[in-house]
Formats: C-alpha cells, structure tokens, sequence
C-alpha cells in the first residue's frame, strides 16, 4: 500500500497535498473497486471540514467524499469526467479530485505514519 510522506490523511481515506489538491488514499481506491463515475463540485463551492463535496462510485458501491479542510474549491480534476478510472490508476497524482484553497486545515489530520498505522488495524 502506498502511503506518501508528504500529504495529510483523515479518518475517512482522503489526503491533502500542501497544494490543497484533495483525493482518496491508495486504501481508499483499492477497497471501492473499480471507479466509473466521479460526481464533483462546483468551482467556487465553500466547503467545511467532513462537508461531503462530491462522490465517487464502483462497481461495488457509492461513497461520499469528505472535505478535509474549510476552503473554496478552486479546481477540479476534469480528466476524472472521461476516466474515473485514474484514481484507480494514480490516486496521489493524475487522480487527484479537486483543489482547495485552504483557509483551515482542522487539527484531526494524520501523518503518513498515523494513517498507515489506522489502517493496519482495520
């Protein structure tokens, strides 16, 4: 499983990249299965921490995604519309959902080490 050092993680499976950009962890994209369809939000869209802002669904199930920061959506991935499927494929770059410009990061986030080992005791 690929945990990178260099982005933040919630609870929930997604990262935060420095950036802002947001998406879902490898974990995340191996247990939905193969994604088909990526609902995203409105540029300009204000979001709250654990906000549900957008969907993702596979062959197996549907599942929100939360926000892990307070911000204004400031992009989207537009590549997500044809291929879906990149999350699968490269959930920490070419699949990454939408960018936020941050205004708060919250206190709950996890470091890779954090993360990696919350997921080792599912």
């Amino acid at each position: 499983m690929n945990i990178p050092e260099n982005l933040k993680y919630t609870r929930d499976h997604e990262w935060i990249a420095d950036d802002g950009r947001v998406g879902v962890t490898d974990y995340a994209q191996e247990s939905l299965g193969d994604v088909v369809f990526v609902e995203l939000p409105e540029v300009g869209r204000e979001i709250k921490i654990g906000e549900a802002f957008g969907v993702v669904e596979s062959v197996k199930s549907v599942s929100d995604l939360y926000s892990p920061v307070e911000g204004t959506v400031k992009a989207v991935n537009e590549n997500l519309k044809d291929t879906p499927e990149l999350i699968n494929q490269d959930p920490y770059t070419r699949g990454w959902i939408i960018q936020v410009d941050v205004k708060n990061l919250g206190t709950d986030l996890l470091d890779a080490k954090s993360y990696q080992q919350q997921v080792e005791g599912e």
